[in-house]
């Protein structure tokens, strides 16, 4: 299995850094195309989720992400102290609504949970932890 790790500080522009380390994992591991989109999207939504919404001040603050690939699957792990929100409790958006009456919000957490095979959330010591896995 091989595993990379970066620690990011709660700023947007932080995101180019995590695109590349999934460029290098998919280097290294040989990833299909679709996958990487899928890590993409993924990570985008999730991490500019934390950068927005997770910090209650303009304080200086770490995530960390951790990709893992075997030849089955890729893992990933974020990891940061932001307040504590469970994106898996967050309703599923109505998809049947005309555009225009759908509320806004949702739709990224929809994809995060229908791009990736498992997903789970823990609260731990004043931290969130997310847990993602795709198999291909």
């Amino acid at each position: 299995m091989t595993t990379l790790q970066i620690t990011i500080r709660n700023q947007l522009s932080e995101l180019g850094r995590v695109c590349d380390l999934v460029s290098t994992l998919e280097r290294t591991c040989h990833l299909p195309a679709q996958l990487v989109f899928d890590l993409n999207v993924v990570l985008d939504e999730l991490l500019s989720n934390i950068i927005n919404y997770g910090y209650n001040d303009k304080l200086p603050h770490e995530i960390g992400v951790t990709l893992s690939a075997d030849d089955a699957a890729v893992e990933v792990r974020i990891d940061d102290d932001g307040k504590a929100f469970n994106p898996l409790a967050a309703p599923e958006p109505d998809l049947t609504l005309p555009l225009t009456e759908r509320p806004i919000g949702g739709l990224g957490l929809h994809f995060v949970r229908k791009l990736m095979d498992d997903v789970h959330y823990r609260r731990e010591d004043n931290h969130n932890h997310m847990f993602l896995k795709k198999k291909f």
